[in-house]
């Protein structure tokens, strides 16, 4: 089943840690602050998408316009108020699996690395306790274009000293798929992506990784 890659890109909201709930919410206050309707449902559609992408989705739904910095000053409240509800994670927000499978995957000598969209990847990585665990981050702050483009990937690749065939992507939202396929990446599909039957393996659990990466 397996292959042996030199080095994993890990998305990392639903991948390495779970902060959806903290997006939720916060774009929930802006949202609601200005009379936009928003749910869960319209929630998932932003997974994997960049804040600006993100906003413009919800926007969807305001019967107004807005200029371009009232959407960047949205936008930056969204981001404060996501970090300050990211002040409340720890360590115990990192699953034993996804540590254990992590020690494994390094044990072997494969090179890990994270490809985020989020400008606030090291934040989370530093309270989940994994602030300086990877060889490699590529985020938010250093690419232009947003998944489904594949720049954060290659980027992290790149970091890394590695080509794309040789590294595998691993994910949980079609748009970051479509990404590690655009970028001639395999890649690894867990929870929603899953279900899209898109990637080269589709996982049910994140330990899975460990028979994927033979």
């Amino acid at each position: 089943m397996g292959k042996r890659y030199g080095g994993i890109v890990f998305d990392l909201d639903g991948v390495i840690c779970h902060t959806d709930k903290y997006h939720y919410r916060a774009w929930k206050a802006v949202a609601d602050r200005k009379g936009i309707y928003f749910d869960e449902t319209i929630n998932n559609r932003l997974r994997g998408v960049s804040r600006m992408e993100s906003l413009k989705i919800i926007l969807e739904r305001y019967d107004g316009t807005l200029a371009e910095g009232e959407m960047e000053a949205l936008a930056a409240e969204k981001n404060e108020i996501y970090r300050r509800l990211l002040a409340g994670m720890t360590p115990a927000d990192l699953s034993g699996e996804v540590r254990r499978t992590l020690e494994g995957l390094r044990e072997r000598g494969i090179r890990l690395a994270i490809g985020s969209s989020s400008r606030n990847a090291r934040l989370i990585l530093s309270r989940i306790g994994l602030g300086d665990y990877f060889d490699a981050v590529s985020d938010g702050n250093n690419i232009t274009h947003s998944k489904p483009d594949p720049e954060v990937f290659l980027k992290a690749a790149q970091f890394l000293g590695l080509s794309p065939r040789d590294c595998l992507v691993v994910e949980d939202a079609k748009a970051g798929v479509e990404a590690a396929a655009a970028g001639g990446f395999d890649s690894a599909a867990i929870g929603d992506a899953a279900r899209l039957r898109l990637a080269t393996y589709d996982m049910e659990r994140f330990s899975d990784l460990l028979s994927i990466c033979e």
